[in-house]
This record gives C-alpha cells, structure tokens and sequence, in this order.
C-alpha cells in the first residue's frame, strides 16, 4: 500500500508565496486521489510490493498499463516536489556544488531561473518541469501531465508543478507569477544539492 508523504514542513509554512488553501487542495485532495487510485490500481498485481520507480519504468510507454503509469508517476512527482520546497521564511541560496554546477551549464544562477522559466511557459496544458541530470550535464526538461525524467533514464534534480491545480487559487491564470514565486522564494537547495 502505498501511503500519502508527511509533508516536511507545515501546510501554511510556503506562504505568502503559496497558500495553505493550495496546500489542502493540491496536497490534500489532488494528491491523495493519486494515492488512492493507484492503490486501488495495483491491489493485487505484481506492482503491489514494487517502489514508484520500479512501477513507473516497468510501465512508461505500455498503453495497457497507462493508468498505473500516469497514478504512480504523479505520486512520484509530487512526493519529489514538495521535498524540493521549503519553508518561505528559511530559503538559503544555493550551496557551492550546485550553484558551481548551474552556472557552468547555464552560464549563471539567474541566467537558469530565466531559462527554467521560459521552458515551464513553454508548456501547453498540463505537466512538469525539471532540472535534470543527464550523466554529468545538467538540463532543463519539460514532460506533459504526468511524463517524469525516469522514464527517460533521467534523474531528477527539481520539480516544478505546471498544472493549473498546484497555482490557480493564489495566482489564478498567472503562471509566471508563481514560477517566479517558487524559483526565488521555494526551493530546498539542501535537498537539491544532496542529489546531485
């Protein structure tokens, strides 16, 4: 059985840059239903016992098992992008590693927040955006609705929910607005940098 993620922090500790009205709707409803079907998906098949990962890359690109897919991918990509937050009052800038590893694939910090972004608005509809390892490269990547860098081989680095449900009640069609919000004011650069 596979369980809804404790959140490291307080449901209203993202604020003012993410309300506690998103967290109980995104975390609570939209991501708990993820949970709860994917249960209910894999009860009594051979997935039952198997880790997220193995389900997603057991899955990824099988048209009779798209529905555990797409339920196990979105259980991984949100457990992975709370992690990648923290508290609003407690952001820290970046650590040498990684801040050394951006700016050598991006040429600066600001200059990945600026591309980050740009590829995130790039995205029709609903779906990801990551940071991502690719070997010793870093790369910006962007998957539609619940797509993730693993089923590609990839490993992720940062997640960034570009569905409407994770930014429509404090940003409603402003996108923009909460990309800036969780680039400069969200990110778990500890968390990050550990999985570098």
């Amino acid at each position: 059985m596979f369980t809804l993620i404790t959140l490291p922090y307080d449901r209203a500790a993202l604020e003012p840059h993410m309300s506690q009205e998103t967290l109980d709707f995104h975390y609570g409803k939209h991501h708990q239903a993820y949970v709860d079907n994917l249960n209910k998906l894999v009860a009594g098949t051979d997935f039952e016992t198997a880790s997220l990962e193995e389900i997603i890359r057991q899955t990824a690109g099988s048209q009779d098992k798209a529905a555990i897919f797409n339920n196990a991918a979105q259980v991984y990509n949100h457990d992975f992008f709370w992690q990648n937050l923290r508290p609003a009052d407690s952001t820290k800038e970046p650590g040498e590693k990684i801040a050394s590893a951006i700016s050598q694939a991006f040429g600066s910090l600001d200059s990945f927040y600026v591309q980050f972004k740009e590829t995130a608005m790039s995205q029709f509809g609903s779906g990801w955006t990551w940071l991502v390892k690719d070997g010793d490269k870093l790369a910006i990547m962007k998957t539609a609705n619940a797509d993730n860098p693993l089923a590609h081989g990839l490993e992720p680095l940062i997640a960034v929910d570009v569905w409407e449900h994770s930014y429509y009640v404090d940003y409603r069609n402003r996108r923009a607005d909460y990309l800036d919000a969780v680039l400069r004011h969200l990110l778990n650069w500890e968390f990050i940098e550990n999985r570098l």
